[in-house]
């Protein structure tokens, strides 16, 4: 069971704290005193921890432990890099650090409460120095985090009291909080040295996304001249002609790359905006992890985290279940249904608002983008769960319709269940069904250069600004653009779609040799295609921060004005970017759901048409 990084401490009932224990993952299975110590990975442990394979074997009972290798210095902290010298230099004291039993005689724990579970450990664990009982504090995290700074150590870990243990899954109930950022890196190369440096200058280091190692930083810090010496002795191994990136990076000194096999980890300050690492600083080698399966760590809100995760039963149990999470959606890239669900949950605080009461289309890929995809407008012959909300809808042909409303988290982790990548609610919400919030021009290139997109973008930005009040951009998660005008539910849909013909119709007298409103790609002649029709009643238009069924994995993202110029490029927000801009600039679409525009006023301050 692995925890999702956090940003921030809390204190909270029913949460226990833990020491984020600075070594290698470990679990133990011991059977009639035979131990079988291995990593996370699968890889033995035993010939190399012969002092912590001797203490377990003396425990009376069959059992599976969970825990971390670890070497302490000489004031009991967890040292990472005593680990790396460990068997060199004799430096340290060996431990395992116990904080979990899955497996007791026979009896699998894993469905137990962990307070119970630790109760247990606790109970048959044998005092001798090898092995160390993972304590912990209840309610009062905060403190604890500042005390685990105070003593010089890594971080903390939060774990629900009654929490059972999700084997595989990196879950919320346990959480990491890490006084400095932590990062396992893949290296594939290494620049010349500089000055009076000895063998390298700096480790070029990457992460995996999919097959694709991806650049995400360099490092020089960290070093003294054993581990450069033994680094680069590794590396001089592995050497080979070509770069072994996805995209060649720049680097600031002459390059040697080598075979991506070698794994380090690194502290480093934050991410920036391109996914690249600040000041990171080598802390050691890792072989308890293959190189393929280094991912880049994403460190969530605490807040968005705790916060209630959804709709529950009446006993309290939440309903919004993942099966499946291994399926590959994206295959270029790799990505999992579990990674959409995991996009959904962290960005929920955000898309939610935008759903809320609307409508959805729903447009299912049971088997990701590469498979067969359909949609689903009526769900009354697979009703949903009863929690799931649904509205009675009558078709513009007269049929009655059951559609979904995303009222909560769980929702919207039901339907990414169910495959909808994407989330297409209508424009207005029950109870004002005939009334739009807000009017929707949709800007498509098609093959188009983008850049015409930018242009008109801009260009209605310019006509409505100062009779109607600000507009709002945002990417299609496409090749588009779509600029929504805030209605606040104050115009039926016909008016708003005349009112979105004509600012079309301006577009198009204004820029005559790139602007169509003809919907035939065909007959539009590489021409930018404005759409206006978006705005009827029923229509869908896929919501903000939703991610769209395209290589790369690209989400629908709000704008900054300042942003919509010739150097934006879409396919910059993805789900892996998306959330962390969130976090810095907060919800862009909100202004959306504001005060309306006046369309006489707005009518009344357009140049004249031709």
């Amino acid at each position: 069971m692995l925890a999702t990084p956090a940003d921030a401490a809390f204190d909270r009932p029913g949460w226990l704290f833990e020491v984020k224990w600075d070594g290698y993952r470990a679990v133990a299975e011991i059977t009639d005193r035979r131990v079988a110590l291995y990593s996370r990975t699968g890889q033995p442990f035993n010939a190399r921890y012969l002092e912590v394979v001797a203490a377990l074997s003396r425990l009376d009972h069959d059992a599976v432990l969970d825990g971390e290798i670890v070497v302490l210095d000489d004031e009991g902290r967890p040292s990472f890099q005593l680990l790396q010298q460990y068997g060199k230099n004799g430096a340290g004291r060996l431990a395992y650090c116990v904080f979990d039993l899955l497996e007791l005689d026979g009896n699998d724990l894993r469905h137990e409460p962990l307070v119970m579970r630790k109760e247990r450990l606790r109970a048959i664990l044998p005092n001798v120095p090898a092995l160390i009982l993972g304590e912990h504090v209840s309610e009062h995290g905060v403190a604890f985090l500042r005390a685990a700074v105070d003593k010089g150590i890594e971080g903390i870990v939060a774990k629900r009291a009654d929490s059972t243990y999700q084997e595989g899954r990196r879950s919320r109930d346990w959480l990491k909080i890490k006084v400095r950022l932590r990062q396992e890196a893949v290296i594939g190369g290494f620049t010349r040295p500089r000055g009076a440096r000895k063998k390298l200058g700096a480790l070029v280091l990457g992460v995996y996304e999919g097959a694709e190692l991806v650049y995400v930083g360099h490092t020089g810090g960290g070093f003294d001249a054993r581990s450069l010496a033994e680094v680069h002795a590794a590396l001089e191994l592995l050497v080979r002609a070509s770069c072994p990136f996805k995209r060649r990076p720049k680097t600031n000194a002459p390059a040697t790359w080598v075979e991506p096999r070698l794994v380090c980890e690194v502290t480093f300050q934050d991410w920036t905006d391109d996914g690249i690492m600040r000041q990171p600083i080598f802390l050691g080698l890792r072989d308890d992890k293959p190189a393929s399966a280094v991912r880049r760590e994403r460190t969530a809100k605490t807040s968005a985290l705790l916060r209630t995760r959804g709709s529950t039963s009446a006993n309290g149990v939440a309903q919004a279940v993942v099966t499946n999470p291994a399926k590959v959606y994206w295959p270029e890239e790799g990505y999992t249904k579990a990674d959409l669900v995991a996009y959904y949950r962290s960005v929920a605080p955000a898309i939610i608002p935008h759903l809320r009461d609307r409508p959805l289309s729903l447009h299912r890929h049971p088997d990701g983008i590469a498979g067969a995809s359909f949609f689903q407008k009526d769900v009354h012959q697979q009703p949903p769960p009863e929690w799931v909300k649904t509205v009675a809808i009558v078709s513009g042909d007269g049929k009655r319709l059951t559609q979904v409303v995303c009222q909560d988290e769980a929702t919207l982790v039901y339907l990414a269940n169910l495959g909808c990548i994407e989330m297409n609610p209508w424009t207005s919400r029950v109870g004002s069904l005939d009334r739009p919030d807000y009017l929707v021009i949709d800007l498509d290139p098609h093959e188009a250069p983008f850049a015409l997109a930018v242009e008109a973008a801009r260009e209605v930005r310019k006509l409505l600004r100062r009779p109607c009040g600000e507009c709002f951009c945002k990417t299609s998660g496409k090749r588009g653009l779509h600029v929504y005008v805030p209605l606040a539910a104050r115009y039926d849909h016909e008016q708003v779609r005349q009112f979105a013909e004509i600012i079309a119709r301006l577009l198009e007298q204004k820029f005559p040799d790139s602007v169509s409103l003809v919907r035939d790609p065909n007959r539009r002649k590489g021409k930018l295609y404005v759409d206006y029709l978006q705005n009827r009643q029923g229509q869908t238009t896929v919501a903000p921060y939703s991610v769209r069924p395209v290589p790369g994995a690209t989400v629908s993202t709000p704008l900054k004005w300042s942003e919509v110029t010739h150097r934006l490029d879409p396919r910059t927000f993805t789900i892996r970017t998306v959330p962390r801009r969130i976090d810095r600039l907060g919800d862009l679409w909100a202004g959306v759901l504001g005060a309306g525009a006046d369309l006489r006023r707005c009518v009344g301050g357009l140049p004249a048409g031709r």
